[in-house]
């Protein structure tokens, strides 16, 4: 953690951690740029058991870019550990994913999408794993995945870890968590609606013929 550039824990990550280390499930409420990613990160590390060359760990994320950011974050904080953490994500290639998951992964971060193609193709072998978190849970409701997640949900074990993640709680997300979770433990941080303080917001207004002239001067 300290080779990572960690010194002081985040407001979120203070709240979090402990829950999830003593084998809770959580609803945690954070906007982005908070530190959640290190903290389910951390959590899914400190659980998995390098010797069975299975994945033991799920993290589903809206976007191939996000989780292929997870990927990243999770083997840098892993990087004593050998942890083998692997990006299953729409966009990338399926000849890839189905080599990785023969050769043996600890943790997946994916899209719901190819995950569910992978879990469908038996590439992805569910029986191990102990863990699932749903992040940016309303984003992926938002863009219609949610018989996706429901039914990767239904292929895991029923005494796994569920942690859910999500900077609204629209409906959908509560049904979810009802359904799915164990007596979870919400964590609320910061102001609804609010950005974190280390994210900055700008707007130019551009005329409409020459809002791609402008996109390319970026």
């Amino acid at each position: 953690m300290y080779a990572y550039g960690f010194d002081k824990p985040s407001a979120v990550q203070q709240k979090a951690i402990l829950p999830i280390i003593k084998g809770r499930d959580v609803i945690v409420q954070s906007q982005s740029g908070t530190g959640k990613t290190c903290v389910f990160g951390l959590g899914a590390l400190q659980m998995i058991d390098l010797k069975l060359r299975e994945p033991q760990v799920l993290i589903l994320r809206p976007v191939r870019e996000l989780a292929e950011q997870t990927q990243r974050v999770i083997m840098a904080l892993g990087d004593y550990m050998s942890v083998n953490v692997h990006c299953c994500a729409g966009g990338k290639s399926v000849q890839e994913d189905e080599f990785q998951f023969d050769h043996g992964v600890h943790i997946v971060s994916g899209t719901p999408g190819r995950v569910y193609d992978m879990i469908q193709k038996k590439k992805f072998k569910t029986t191990h794993i102990k863990c699932m978190i749903l992040d940016e849970a309303d984003e992926m409701l938002n863009m219609g995945f949610y018989e996706d997640i429901k039914d990767i949900l239904t292929h895991t074990p029923n005494d796994k870890n569920s942690w859910l993640f999500s900077a609204t709680m629209p409906p959908e997300v509560n049904r979810i968590a009802k359904k799915f979770m164990n007596n979870p433990q919400e964590i609320t941080v910061g102001t609804k609606n609010s950005s974190a303080k280390n994210i900055d917001h700008q707007y130019f207004i551009v005329p409409g013929r020459e809002r791609y002239a402008a996109l390319r001067a970026v």
